[in-house]
């Protein structure tokens, strides 16, 4: 399936292990390098916010420090449904006029943008079902034999203990984090019968995760509505 890309989206899709900013900025629909510019800046602009409180040495208080910071400055940033695109929790986190910021996506993407500021080899864990709710998406941290989990959705979220033993933990990096910027998307369009631009999103969530159990069974429901059958059959087979 040929997938239309900009200028950035390119780099992005060429990049062998992209850095996780620029890249969730351009999945969330970033077209030109001015605008790619203008929220890295205000991605430091977070980030020395945040730093300018901390006096901690290693790198792993200062993550937490900055975790502690961005709760403290936005008691109820958690938003279920909420902002997922990366400009738009950046907007939020730094207006002090708005109450929330994003959801768990959004959430965890901000923080462990800021976490990869501080020298730490942050990812994420994918799971179908957490909270008595559908899939979910958080930050971890593996260091020798202990894993940290960063639940983003509660301000005592620091080294969650609850998922450890959740069955079904897929590990993600920058690039399954960022197809998942994708997918939410194509999902959004899905939603309302916007089926070509969800089935476009869907291809850049695979193309970025060819793993993605979820990207292939949506993609493969829009193609069947539009009648493609054959295409559809491809991906329902792949999700199984």
């Amino acid at each position: 399936m040929r997938i239309k890309s900009s200028s950035l989206e390119k780099d992005l899709f060429s990049a062998a292990q992209p850095d996780l900013a620029p890249g969730a900025l351009i999945a969330s629909g970033i077209k030109s390098s001015a605008d790619l510019n203008s929220y890295l800046a205000k991605l430091n602009t977070l980030y020395q916010q945040a730093t300018s409180e901390i006096h901690t040495g290693s790198k792993l208080k200062k993550a937490q420090a900055i975790f502690d910071w961005l709760w403290a400055n936005k008691p109820n940033r958690y938003q279920y449904q909420g902002n997922f695109r990366l400009q738009d929790v950046l907007d939020a986190q730094l207006d002090p006029n708005m109450e929330h910021v994003g959801n768990c996506l959004g959430l965890t993407v901000l923080y462990n943008a800021l976490a990869q500021r501080c020298g730490l080899d942050m990812k994420a864990v994918y799971l179908e079902e957490a909270h008595g709710r559908l899939s979910h998406v958080f930050s971890t941290l593996v260091r020798g034999d202990i894993t940290i989990d960063v639940d983003n959705i509660f301000p005592f979220g620091f080294d969650f203990k609850d998922h450890l033993d959740s069955a079904g933990r897929v590990l993600w990096g920058n690039s399954e984090l960022i197809a998942d910027i994708y997918h939410s998307i194509g999902w959004a369009l899905h939603e309302q019968g916007k089926l070509e631009g969800a089935i476009l999103n869907y291809s850049k969530a695979i193309r970025l995760n060819p793993k993605y159990a979820k990207a292939y069974l949506n993609r493969g429901i829009a193609l069947s509505m539009l009648g493609r059958e054959k295409e559809a059959r491809k991906d329902l087979e792949k999700q199984v």
